[in-house]
């Protein structure tokens, strides 16, 4: 590709820290077309049609019997085992966050590679070790284990068997595996609840947001085994999440059809995103049904050239690549593949 303007020597640490930052996207293209096109987040562009709320419903207080029934709604949609509890929380991401802050000693955490950053960052300041590990062997003395599974950035997916065999070791040491499966929802065969029948010294989070394309209501979910399940509820109190969250939750997980008509919609852009990639020049190096993860000389330079376009995509300059969600549409579609050609 070549750039008829000098490009930007760096990606500014913003974008690679996070999805959809939007507001520093216009910040620093103030001349960039608009409306942006987004294509940093890792979830669905086609959002589930959320329930509305009655006035009535921001004036109660919270309904425990609807969040007991959105845990069962969880459970039974996540094929969860019997023997583990359902936290509804206000987003995986603040489970995750959480976590951190619940160990009252430092702890070695080690993360499959590629590590999200800003998690990372997130236990350092709590006072724990962190490392970053090429594979699962690899996890040595850690005490707690972090596994994105499928992975946020390339979608790999760490086999179950494998899973399984880190645990013995973590358990000798009072440790803990945590499997961030916020999106998994996209493609079931990824989780690890179907094959399990207890998570002793495990954490799974899942997400309703990835495939539902609701990030404006952050609803998650940690499953995990009861003495850990108590520590969540301890931690985030009765009102952890709102009745807006609650019944968009109750009422997407209810929603097989929506689900499978979701799923094969993905499967459909998917593959014209891929092929829209490929005819680019660029390299298909990882992907989930949510995104291509496509590899460049210079992500760099291919960054700021879709910036400049108005199109924001996530970058992750120690994988030489660019990660792309869905557009929406032929049209969204077509606006990615001309700035791919001018770049």
């Amino acid at each position: 590709m070549a750039f008829l303007f000098r490009p930007a020597e760096k990606i500014d640490p913003r974008f690679v820290e996070g999805d959809g930052r939007l507001d520093a996207a216009r910040a620093l293209y103030p001349d960039a077309p608009t409306p942006w096109l987004d294509l940093s987040r890792a979830a669905a562009p086609w959002p589930y049609p959320a329930p509305n709320l009655a006035a009535d419903d921001f004036a109660r207080g919270i309904d425990m019997h609807a969040i007991a029934a959105l845990a069962a709604l969880a459970a039974k949609a996540y094929r969860a085992p019997q023997s583990v509890e359902v936290v509804p929380l206000p987003g995986a991401d603040a489970g995750l966050r959480l976590l951190p802050w619940l160990y009252r000693s430092p702890k070695r955490v080690a993360f499959l590679a590629p590590a999200d950053a800003g998690l990372r960052a997130a236990w350092e300041a709590a006072g724990h070790s962190t490392s970053e590990i090429a594979s699962l062997d690899a996890v040595g003395k850690a005490d707690i284990l972090i596994v994105d599974n499928p992975g946020h950035a390339d979608g790999r997916l760490a086999p179950h068997a494998d899973l399984a065999a880190v645990l013995p070791a973590l358990k000798r040491r009072d440790g803990l595996l945590v499997i961030d499966e916020t999106l998994a929802d996209a493609d079931e065969s990824a989780s690890i609840l179907a094959s399990v029948a207890r998570l002793d010294s495990t954490i799974v989070l899942r997400s309703a947001n990835a495939l539902h394309g609701a990030g404006g209501i952050p609803l998650g979910f940690a499953i995990t085994s009861h003495p850990i399940a108590a520590r969540f509820r301890a931690a985030f109190g009765a009102n952890a999440v709102s009745a807006q969250a609650a019944a968009f939750g109750r009422a997407a997980l209810a929603d097989a059809g929506f689900a499978a008509e979701q799923r094969a919609r993905l499967a459909d852009m998917g593959g014209k995103l891929e092929a829209a990639l490929t005819q680019a020049g660029l390299r298909i190096t990882g992907g989930t049904a949510l995104f291509r993860l496509a590899g460049t000389d210079l992500p760099h330079s291919l960054f700021d050239s879709l910036a400049r376009a108005g199109i924001l995509a996530r970058p992750f300059p120690k994988l030489n690549a660019l990660r792309f969600s869905l557009p929406k549409d032929d049209a969204d579609l077509a606006r990615l593949q001309a700035a791919l050609a001018s770049a």
